[in-house]
């Protein structure tokens, strides 16, 4: 079987030497030597030749003969929960959506995250005692990062 240590050296290598701040969201083998790696980047998006460059190092440094695979090396995706901290920093100030492990949803702006929690704020209008107009209201909620079952970015065609 393919040593999961050993690809995530190669694609280790090949990062440190192309220096465009990317990093590992996942890496899967399956048990018929598939092997699924998904990057992300801590400023912009992933791009298909970052993809290839990372490919062509596992690719060339695994031994076909030794045994076969199948390697797949593609980026995160939006779609995607975060997997991975790096995630959660890259996306400051991006609308989020998180999924509580006890249930309940929130959709706000991550404006800060630690390796502990995660802060989201949301906003809307709401009636204030002795106004006519309803006022914007701005609340900053505090998530530790043990009662998130999951963040995904929310994708927005405004």
């Amino acid at each position: 079987m393919i040593s999961k240590k050993k690809v995530k050296q190669l694609i280790n290598e090949r990062i440190e030497e192309l220096d465009r701040g990317l990093f590992i969201v996942g890496l899967y083998i399956s048990a018929n030597s598939q092997i699924n790696v998904e990057l992300d980047k801590y400023e912009g998006n992933v791009s298909v030749d970052d993809c290839i460059r990372v490919s062509r190092n596992v690719e060339h440094n695994l031994d076909r003969e030794e045994e076969d695979f199948e390697l797949s090396v593609s980026s995160a995706g939006l779609d995607k929960p975060f997997r991975v901290f790096a995630q959660y920093h890259k996306n400051i100030g991006r609308d989020v959506k998180v999924k509580r492990k006890e249930g309940g949803k929130l959709e706000g702006t991550m404006i800060a995250a630690t390796t502990e929690q995660i802060i989201v704020q949301t906003s809307h209008k709401q009636a204030i005692e002795g106004r006519k107009k309803k006022e914007l209201v701005v609340v900053d909620h505090v998530i530790p990062m043990s009662e998130i079952l999951e963040t995904k970015i929310v994708i927005s065609f405004k």
